[in-house]
């Protein structure tokens, strides 16, 4: 399966992922939401920056993916801080992450740059930073 991933812009996290000293992205919330229980090891990641810009960039594989169970503020800062070298955080990413009730560690593997595309979105209205799309194809644009 696939899934568009939108990276943090002004935190540089797709150059992080780009040159390798980001290997992880995680993802929390208070309630289970997407990718929670919807991401499996083999699924492709295109990363699109959060700035309007549209474009993807890049791709990686998932190697791993670790779904956490309901966990008190504590103990999401505590999680958050271990794997704080793969993901590579800024204090800004730290407040926004830390603490969440459930979170979504994903281990990617090597990023590869993509020759730039827009994607259609017509069809997620409730917009987030993550969409399964299920098959890039059907979301790329492609010139006419």
């Amino acid at each position: 399966m696939d899934h568009v991933v939108y990276v943090d812009a002004k935190e540089s996290e797709l150059e992080k992922l780009i040159n390798g000293t980001k290997t992880a992205i995680l993802r929390g919330a208070t309630g289970r939401k997407i990718p929670y229980g919807r991401l499996n090891p083999g699924d492709c990641l295109y990363f699109i920056r959060n700035n309007s810009e549209g474009l993807v960039h890049a791709r990686a594989d998932v190697k791993a993916v670790m779904n956490s169970e309901a966990l008190t503020p504590k103990m999401s800062v505590k999680f958050v801080e271990e794997n704080q070298e793969k993901l590579q955080f800024t204090p800004n990413q730290m407040r926004r992450w830390a603490g969440k009730r459930y979170l979504v560690l994903i281990d990617i593997g090597a990023v590869e740059k993509v020759e730039p595309f827009p994607i259609d979105k017509s069809s997620y209205g409730n917009m987030d930073d993550w969409l399964p799309v299920g098959n890039i194809e059907t979301v790329k644009v492609t010139a006419v």
